[in-house]
């Protein structure tokens, strides 16, 4: 794959907060950035099961309101909210823990639509400071990038083999660390120590690099 590592890091915009769920603090983050596509393609794109596979995993599921989805290998959950064509939110289950995910989707120009995605988690103290945001922004960037090239494809399939290649090679190592820092920083605005996000953001690059 050919990709402009620099301009598809920096056409996410990354936040990262915490709030109160449930009586505890739960860690937030965001990821924002604007594909060039109408509304109606983007939010098809992310609900329907067959466009579904092409850029991220394959799923199954009641994919309505009130239904459940699984996505092959990875997360589970519930679907709490849908608003056709602007508005999603899910449970999000995996490795036995429970989060939050909610989908945004509003038209910026003509064709460009910007996606906002919030993950909201209860991240044990001792995890968060070990890896930090990165540990999930980090998928959540590659699962963006998947988005992004199925719409630069006209829509083909994301080679998941070709895909991990990219991602074990040099330009794929160089997306990871730049999306890793870029989470640090945004770690680092929300008033985390500079050293203990840095740390984080390297743990998390070994990570995903397999380094």
């Amino acid at each position: 794959m050919e990709i402009d590592v620099a301009s598809t890091i920096g056409a996410v915009v990354r936040e990262v907060s915490s709030r109160e769920v449930n009586g505890q603090l739960a860690r937030v983050i965001v990821a924002t950035r604007t594909y060039d596509t109408s509304i109606g393609d983007l939010w098809d794109a992310l609900t329907n099961a067959e466009r579904i596979l092409r850029w991220f995993l394959p799923v199954t599921g009641d994919l309505k309101l009130g239904g459940k989805f699984q996505f092959q290998g990875n997360a589970g959950g519930d679907i709490n909210e849908c608003v056709p064509p602007k508005h999603l939110a899910v449970t999000w289950g995996m490795h036995g823990q429970l989060s939050w995910v909610t989908i945004d989707l509003s038209p910026k120009t003509k064709r460009g639509t910007e996606l906002r995605l919030e993950h909201v988690a209860h991240v044990p103290e001792p995890m968060w400071n070990d890896f930090g945001p990165g540990a999930v922004g980090s998928g959540w960037d590659q699962a963006m990038l998947g988005l992004d090239r199925h719409f630069a494809t006209g829509g083909a399939v994301v080679d998941p083999k070709a895909f991990f290649a990219w991602i074990g090679g040099d330009d794929g190592k160089a997306f990871v660390r730049q999306s890793s820092d870029d989470w640090c920083r945004a770690q680092i605005a929300d008033g985390a120590d500079p050293a203990v996000a840095r740390s984080g953001a390297d743990k998390v690059f070994k990570f995903y690099t397999g380094t």
